[in-house]
């Protein structure tokens, strides 16, 4: 067999191996290795001297150098102290009670903490863990309709890998080698425009059929003060320390690693402030972090030398050169990527997409005139669809674990389809509209900045000279 056909058959070994259950990032390892060895053997060499184990050691450095993957295991951490300190409870109540006069208050209280609580993990099965264990019984128990509840509870969990700080968004920044920022500020219109239809549609509902969100008894006893008291206590630190950790990056006060590095001190005060912290708490913050973030790492590394591999092979000429005869245009192109990366979403984490997929997309990417930014985007809005569309919604799953036993799985598949469909209007919206993902980084970052010259420094050249006249 030729390399690129040897190339092809180590891809789908891959895959096979993945449908079969192995780990993911050790079966990366192992394939890049072990293919490896036979596409950088040489006769006169010796076994140990092959190139492959240099290549693998190499990657395992430049992943563990990478100064943009610092910033993981920290927001990593300020998401899992601000989980251990029993925050969000207070939060939906608060909310709860502050947005009463609203239709549909508590699945509105529900949307909007479980958007701020997965905007400071990231982490989708965290979320909608723990908002099905905080927010669903007392919505069934104040008879909401269960379809309606269920999707609004998996819907919200799953806005954290969009809506910054986003912990996709610095892989997928690791992995196309584009800016943070950059990213960060194209994901704030489809975020918020996504978030926003959510909270539109479950105001409509509970106007159009108040049956479906009976207004809850037990927040009448609230005063106005009080409500605003409650607000304030719980909902304004949390999404403070959001937006300062947003905000030092957005207005490059900070670079991602450091305003996530003061966010992880945000979560650690935040904890003491509600008196929830303690020793236990932070051990197992640190313990989850620190095994989510190996995780991550051992993707980057498996899939750095797998991606080496499987090029050196002729693979990814193989790959550009069946996209090329296609003859696709730009807009069939995108299509295509984003239905294949749907389909992996069912089976697989964004991690590992984002991590050994993608990569196979970014170098056709210049050649049909898409932007990277562009393109990591839509796939943060894609693989929203992922988390909410059956067979293999996890967010579905994540909540039918902890729901009560007679809410079936097919009503929480039924109440995600609303929210799908939200999602790929959204999708569809950034097709039509790139303005939406390209308006705020090219009008804050990419504007020439015009530094004033000393004309009596003979050692600097005077600008003027190249112009046209």
């Amino acid at each position: 067999m030729s390399d690129p056909i040897i190339a092809l058959v180590m891809l789908g070994l891959f895959i096979v191996f993945i449908f079969l259950g192995f780990p993911i990032a050790f079966t990366l390892m192992a394939m890049g290795i072990g293919f490896g060895f036979y596409a950088y053997f040489t006769p006169d060499q010796l076994l140990w001297d092959n190139r492959i184990l240099y290549l693998f050691t190499q990657n395992t450095f430049s992943v563990m150098n990478n100064d943009v993957l610092i910033s993981i295991p920290l927001f990593l951490f300020m998401g899992y102290i601000i989980e251990r300190a029993n925050i969000l409870d207070k939060l939906f109540l608060s909310l709860q009670v502050g947005l009463r006069f609203l239709p549909g208050s508590m699945a509105v209280a529900a949307l909007v903490t479980c958007a701020l609580f997965a905007t400071a993990t990231g982490i989708v099965g965290a979320v909608v863990t723990l908002m099905g264990l905080i927010a669903l019984p007392p919505m069934l128990k104040a008879g909401y309709d269960q379809k309606l509840a269920s999707g609004v509870i998996t819907a919200g969990g799953t806005l954290g890998i969009l809506i910054p700080p986003s912990i996709l968004l610095i892989v997928y920044a690791a992995t196309a080698s584009v800016s943070v920022v950059k990213l960060y500020a194209a994901a704030i219109i489809p975020g918020f425009t996504l978030a926003l239809f959510y909270l539109i549609y479950i105001i409509v509902r509970a106007t159009i059929n108040p049956a479906l969100c009976p207004k809850p008894k037990d927040v009448e006893q609230y005063t106005v003060w009080q409500s605003v008291v409650m607000v304030f206590k719980a909902f304004v630190p949390l999404a403070a320390l959001i937006m300062a950790v947003l905000g030092s990056i957005l207005l490059g006060l900070a670079t991602p690693s450091e305003a996530a590095a003061m966010g992880a001190l945000g979560g650690i005060i935040l904890a003491i402030v509600y008196r929830a912290f303690t020793w236990q708490r932070l051990r197992e913050s640190v313990y989850l972090t620190a095994r989510t973030s190996a995780m991550v790492c051992f993707l980057f590394v498996g899939a750095a030398t797998f991606a080496s591999v499987f090029s050196y092979l002729g693979g990814e000429h193989v790959v550009k050169d069946f996209m090329l005869a296609m003859n696709l245009s730009t807009l069939q192109f995108l299509l295509l990527s984003q239905l294949i990366i749907f389909v992996l979403g069912w089976p697989l984490e964004w991690s590992e997409i984002i991590i050994i997929f993608v990569p196979i997309f970014l170098p056709l990417l210049p050649l049909y005139g898409v932007d990277p930014i562009l393109f990591g985007i839509l796939i943060a809005v894609n693989l929203q669809t992922s988390f909410l569309t059956p067979p293999m919604a996890m967010s579905a799953y994540y909540l039918k674990g902890v729901a009560p036993k007679d809410l079936q799985l097919t009503t929480i598949f039924k109440g995600c389809m609303p929210f799908v469909a939200m999602v790929l209007f959204t999708l569809a919206m950034t097709y039509v509209f790139p303005a939406m993902v390209t308006y705020l980084p090219d009008h804050f970052f990419n504007q020439a900045v015009e530094m004033e010259r000393d004309p009596n420094d003979e050692s600097v050249v005077n600008p003027d000279f190249f112009k046209v006249k």
